[in-house]
């Protein structure tokens, strides 16, 4: 059974950074491409980054793109995502999730992945 597990959420103030990690385990991490999703409070889960199963293609959504990096540790089977220059309206619930998808095009539709973490909260404060 694959199990994800998010750590590295936190409080922090807006200008800030949070480095948040998925620790994978039960499953051939490298067969995965990851992603992050969030979730605020009353609106829907959205993507936020991807990686695919090498870590050779990237996708972000446009609220994240210059300012949040994903990147992957096969040998420690752990995707991680860098926060950086961080705002209240990042504010939510950070969820890791593992894909059964070799295409070079990674996913970012939450239906296309196959396991997903309990989540972690992030909270900016202005």
């Amino acid at each position: 059974q694959v199990q994800l597990v998010e750590s590295g959420g936190g409080l922090v103030q807006a200008g800030g950074s949070l480095r948040l990690s998925c620790a994978v385990s039960g499953s051939t991490f490298s067969s995965y491409a990851m992603g992050w999703f969030r979730q605020a409070p009353g609106k829907e889960r959205e993507f936020v980054a991807a990686i695919s199963w090498s870590g050779g293609s990237t996708d972000y959504a446009d609220s994240g793109k210059g300012r949040f990096t994903i990147s992957r540790d096969n040998a420690r089977n752990t995707v991680y995502l860098q926060m950086n220059s961080l705002k209240p309206e990042d504010t939510a619930v950070y969820y890791c999730a593992a894909a059964r998808w070799r295409r070079t095009v990674v996913p970012i539709l939450p239906s296309l992945y196959n396991y997903w973490g309990q989540g972690t909260q992030v909270t900016v404060s202005s």
